[in-house]
């Protein structure tokens, strides 16, 4: 239990920070694979004991994209914790690709699936679906990244279908490519 309130009150003073500005971004441009890789790396002994299959594919050729590394990474460790959790059997995907000035990164799960009714509160701090609130955490991951990625500009959503998983995709601003005149 001290755990859990430890996590709780760590989660809140970062939620806290973060909505306030207290947290400032370090922008700087970053390969989409190094904020990928390292919680994939992180998380890969969880989903192996779950007995799932956790793969990445990142095309290569992608923009840089500006970003706090370490802000963009605790993102895609929220969202790739809460895909192994949520998954029974099966994989997890994290995927990347360019879509117009930004680079999007996906992680799609096979798991429970979220009910339509609790799509449009997922992000909201403290909300659990019902299937949820079984798992543990403190509800706060979620809202968590939605405030991060909003920092860089970017986007954050959920596409899912109850009892056939989830896809979490959230979006990055690429660094425009450096145009050198010829004259």
């Amino acid at each position: 239990e001290v755990d859990a309130l430890t996590q709780m009150v760590t989660e809140l003073l970062e939620l806290t920070r973060i909505e306030s500005g207290r947290a400032p971004l370090r922008l700087q441009p970053v390969a989409v694979a190094e904020i990928v890789s390292q919680p994939v790396e992180r998380l890969a002994p969880q989903a192996e004991r779950a007995g799932l299959e956790l793969r990445v594919n990142i095309p290569p050729g992608l923009p840089p994209v500006l970003a706090d590394a370490e802000r963009a990474r605790q993102v895609v460790t929220n969202l790739v914790h809460n895909a192994i959790k949520f998954t029974p059997s099966g994989a997890v995907d994290v995927t990347a690709g360019r879509l117009g000035d930004e680079v999007v990164v996906a992680v799609r799960d096979t798991g429970v699936g979220i009910a339509a009714a609790d799509l449009p509160r997922i992000f909201e701090r403290f909300y659990k679906a019902d299937r949820a609130r079984s798992g543990g955490g403190t509800g706060l991951g979620l809202a968590i990244a939605k405030h991060i990625v909003q920092a860089h500009g970017g986007r954050i959503w959920v596409e899912s279908t109850e009892g056939q998983g989830s896809t979490f995709s959230f979006t990055l601003p690429a660094v425009p490519p450096v145009i050198t005149d010829p004259l």
